[in-house]
């Protein structure tokens, strides 16, 4: 379910004393009905999980179009990402954050983890069109549990990167985040009875 930003910024998450000049895109409850430490099973599962990340057809179709317009007109190469064209959010870390836990990096898709903590989690990507940071956080989910929460963040590099992110934003919500919120869902699920199978 897609939520309003305030559902982001009306909580006090250590990224907004490190991404303020970053716009906040979208903020989506996730199906992960938990405890109130089970962020780290959700980050474990977002790093190392064996499901599809864009579960459906429509989605991996969106995504190989992206890869190859990046390839077409460069908007990927090293010189355009982290540590070149822009700095990493590390560098910004305060001190606390900096020696804490720094959290896992994605396999499936290019986003490096800055930093952890008990309840939110932030990776990292940049490219020619913009620079970004996936927030996961763990909220009270109003019934006496808890879940996930995603918001996306993004700094749009100039005018080409706010065209971009004009020009994808419905091929976004048609064809990539109710599907990607599907798929966290049903791994999320699977992850659960396993490790409730395990208890026994």
């Amino acid at each position: 379910m897609r939520l309003p930003k305030t559902a982001h910024t009306s909580r006090p998450w250590r990224i907004h004393e490190i991404a303020g000049d970053f716009h906040v895109e979208d903020v989506w409850a996730l199906p992960t009905p938990g405890g109130p430490d089970d962020l780290a099973l959700l980050v474990d599962q977002f790093a190392n999980g064996e499901g599809d990340p864009v579960p459906s057809p429509v989605g991996r179709a969106l995504f190989a179009l992206r890869w190859k317009l990046g390839a077409l007109f460069g908007w990927d190469e090293p010189a355009d990402g982290l540590g070149s064209r822009v700095p990493t959010l590390r560098d910004r870390l305060p001190a606390d954050l900096r020696e804490g836990a720094r959290g896992p990096d994605l396999r499936s898709v290019p986003f490096t983890s800055v930093y952890q903590t008990h309840d939110e989690w932030a990776a990292e990507t940049a490219n020619r069109t913009m620079h970004g940071v996936m927030h996961i956080s763990w909220v009270p989910d109003g019934s006496g549990g808890h879940r996930g929460q995603m918001a996306v963040l993004v700094k749009p590099n100039g005018r080409l990167g706010s065209l971009y992110m004009l020009g994808i934003k419905p091929f976004r919500y048609l064809g990539v985040y109710p599907a990607l919120i599907r798929g966290i869902g049903r791994e999320w699920r699977k992850g659960a009875a396993a490790r409730g199978a395990g208890a026994v």
